[in-house]
């Protein structure tokens, strides 16, 4: 009987097991992870729900949210998509439901559901699983791998390396041959501390538009104020397809909000507008926009040098102007990152060179096998970090099947 090592015990690890152990009777499939607890990561995503995947079901459009390993996934997404991994867990008896937005969650709301699947099939299917056991070396033994541990050596004829962001495991990888792209965060959210954005923590705006000053970085999506600066999907967007820039900036910058991603001249016609209609009324009092909460609007009007008591009559066309800037050209200074909830990801890892990715194989080692983010590869948020796991450990499991 021939044996699967994986070293990991996430989302891809699992995953792989489970279908590698399913697929074939006659292999022996061991995860070994590290921490005492498996999972984690699927246990904080989307908020404790766990985002399994997102509602794109054309391989051409879905490798576009993918800032790293665009061109390498195109051809595993044929292979195994966005409705295979919903078949997946609906045959297994986790039904899925499609939100508004696209994103994907377990019916129940709850992230134990994926948890508890991914044990008892495990489980059913023989996987044997080590926690506490930190692998301190993989060495290449003729046809075999000796994956050493903190308890003992395993001698394993496959190898899937899933331990995600782990800078042990890269220094593993370069000892054995793989070149390693430097890691660097990405989705994550801006530190900004102004005065604008002061105490309305929780305040939201639908469908804002934010580009990185002096650079070619620009997002659409909402935003969210939070208690350290801004966040939401149009951030953490920005933050992904920026993070080997703004790692160079040190996380020093300068962003432009438009709050209603909106034209500055139009926005101004509308605000002169507003004052014919609304001249007796005060402008504090009212957002005249449904996109930007009162609060917001409150910050806006003081910030544009109006006083909390003035009527929309008594406006010169000086503040109409400020305030259709605050609303379309607001100017924030960003002071560093904080990471997105527990949902960290790294852009770097194992260089996608060096990989065979019609079987998700080292190009320099024959059965060594790298499934989710050890790899260069990471994805903005909605899901999709959650399919390349998915889609790498399903074509690792079906190659060893092959073999």
């Amino acid at each position: 009987m021939k044996k699967l090592i994986i070293i990991g015990g996430g989302a891809a690890g699992f995953f792989a097991a489970i279908n590698a152990a399913e697929g074939n009777p006659t292999l022996e499939v061991q995860i070994l992870e590290g921490s005492a607890k498996v999972l984690q990561k699927v246990k904080v995503s989307g908020g404790g729900r766990c985002n399994v995947t997102h509602a794109c079901f054309t391989p051409s459009e879905l490798v576009e949210f993918y800032p790293r390993g665009k061109k390498e996934l195109r051809g595993p997404f044929h292979q195994f998509m966005t409705g295979d991994t919903m078949e997946w867990f609906s045959t297994r008896g986790i039904p899925l439901k499609i939100e508004d937005d696209n994103r994907i969650f377990p019916e129940s709301n709850s992230s134990q559901t994926i948890i508890d699947c991914f044990l008892e099939s495990a489980k059913n299917a023989g996987v044997a699983l080590k926690t506490s056991t930190r692998v301190d070396s993989i060495e290449k033994n003729n046809e075999q791998f000796i994956v050493k541990t903190t308890s003992e050596d395993f001698i394993a004829d496959y190898v899937l390396v899933a331990s995600g962001s782990n800078t042990k495991v890269w220094n593993m990888m370069q000892d054995l041959g793989h070149s390693i792209i430097q890691p660097v965060p990405s989705l994550f959210t801006f530190n900004i501390k102004d005065e604008r954005l002061q105490d309305i923590p929780g305040i939201s705006v639908p469908k804002a538009s934010v580009k990185v000053l002096n650079s070619k970085l620009a997002e659409q999506g909402p935003l969210l104020i939070t208690h350290w600066g801004l966040s939401g999907p149009g951030i953490l967007k920005l933050s992904a397809w920026g993070a080997l820039e703004l790692h160079k900036k040190d996380y020093n910058f300068e962003i432009e909000v438009n709050w209603l991603s909106k034209k500055q001249d139009v926005v101004l016609d509308y605000l002169k507008s507003v004052k014919k209609k609304q001249s007796k009324k005060q402008v504090i009092l009212r957002s005249v926009f449904e996109e930007v909460p009162k609060r917001l609007w409150e910050k806006f009007v003081i910030a544009s040098e109006i006083s909390i008591d003035s009527q929309w009559a008594q406006l010169n066309n000086k503040q109409l102007e400020n305030l259709a800037n605050q609303l379309t050209k607001s100017v924030f200074k960003v002071n560093g990152k904080s990471t997105f909830k527990d949902e960290f990801v790294t852009a770097g890892g194992i260089d996608l060179k060096e990989i065979n990715f019609k079987r998700f194989e080292s190009k320099i080692h024959k059965n060594l096998f790298f499934a989710g983010e050890v790899l260069n590869i990471d994805a903005v948020t909605g899901g999709f970090n959650f399919q390349n796991a998915w889609t790498s450990a399903w074509i690792v499991a079906n190659s060893i099947e092959s073999n």
